[in-house]
């Protein structure tokens, strides 16, 4: 087997708490949890962050997003400022079903990608703070849905001319019954069918639920290869596990071979600052969103080989 050298994340430094468990008025219930989350700097310098909160007294689903607001990535206690978006009922979205929400900024405009519970969303804004659905010709915010249960999750690069959206699905009596998924698109409207990309592995035992061990799926390209950060786990035994290949539709299906590494977080998502990269994850009593910087150690690693493996599973 060749092997070929790679970097693997590490954690550097200490965590800061920069999100609590926020006050959301009538939406108020014991146990709610804020949970996947994205981060990102608005066009005026001020840093965003919008969660899912679960376990609400919302209608449905129980699920909501919240926002906050920081000056400086590296300020704690960032100011809450309110539920920024629930489920529209009317455009066809789950009542109490967003989650996961994912922006990023192309050619000006910011893209808010999230899961309705059962499709893929989204909505833009041209200041980073101030969302609009994005209707296609059903006047409904949907890119795609499936092709499993529970499409969600969604995690969106570009690699050469195409947007890469990674996202996870789970389906009793599926082979695999849980999957991280990926679509692509030249124009964000029309998409390709999907592909498995990752699936079961050690991942699979290690989850608490069937569905659990290919969530919060986040692609960020270094040195050459691909790095993927699958989850597996939340709450005090956190857990995601790390694979780096050369192709960004290929991280083993049922098997190892790219996996360089584990890190006890929840739900990650890589933020790249100031020349610095760094790391936002759930507090490991899912009672808030921390971040720590993220450094990476050069390994030759024998899961890493130097040849594609074996084609990617159609879905």
């Amino acid at each position: 087997m060749t092997r070929s050298p790679t970097c693997r994340p590490v954690l550097s430094g200490d965590w800061w708490q920069v999100a609590g468990t926020p006050d959301i008025g009538e939406f108020n219930a014991a146990g709610q949890e804020p949970v996947d989350f994205s981060v990102w700097q608005a066009a005026d310098g001020t840093w965003q962050l919008w969660s899912c909160i679960r376990n609400t007294f919302c209608p449905g689903k129980s699920r909501l997003l919240h926002r906050w607001e920081g000056t400086d990535l590296h300020a704690t206690d960032w100011t809450p400022t309110g539920v920024a978006m629930q489920a529209d009922e009317t455009l066809g979205e789950e009542p109490g079903g967003l989650q996961a929400p994912h922006v990023v900024r192309i050619d000006g405009t910011y893209h808010m990608f999230y899961g309705d519970w059962n499709r893929i969303c989204l909505a833009t804004s041209s200041d980073g703070k101030h969302f609009e659905r994005v209707k296609n010709t059903r006047g409904e915010p949907d890119l795609f849905v499936g092709p499993y249960d529970n499409t969600r999750d969604p995690m969106v690069i570009q690699i050469g001319s195409s947007f890469h959206c990674y996202y996870s699905g789970h389906a009793k009596g599926k082979n695999p019954e849980s999957a991280i998924f990926c679509r692509r698109s030249e124009d964000l409207n029309t998409w390709t069918d999907p592909i498995i990309v990752s699936a079961g592995g050690s991942p699979k035992a290690q989850t608490d639920w069937f569905g659990g061990d290919c969530e919060c799926p986040f692609v960020v390209e270094k040195d050459g290869m691909f790095v993927l950060f699958r989850n597996q786990l939340y709450g005090r035994s956190g857990l995601n596990t790390q694979y780096a290949s050369p192709d960004p539709l290929d991280f083993g299906v049922d098997d190892d071979r790219y996996m360089i590494g584990t890190l006890q977080i929840a739900a990650p998502e890589i933020i790249k600052h100031g020349g610095q990269t760094y790391v936002a994850a759930l507090m490991p009593g899912l009672d808030g969103i921390r971040i720590s910087r993220l450094d990476w150690e050069v390994v030759v690693d024998s899961n890493v080989i130097g040849e594609r493996g074996s084609p990617p599973t159609q879905a």
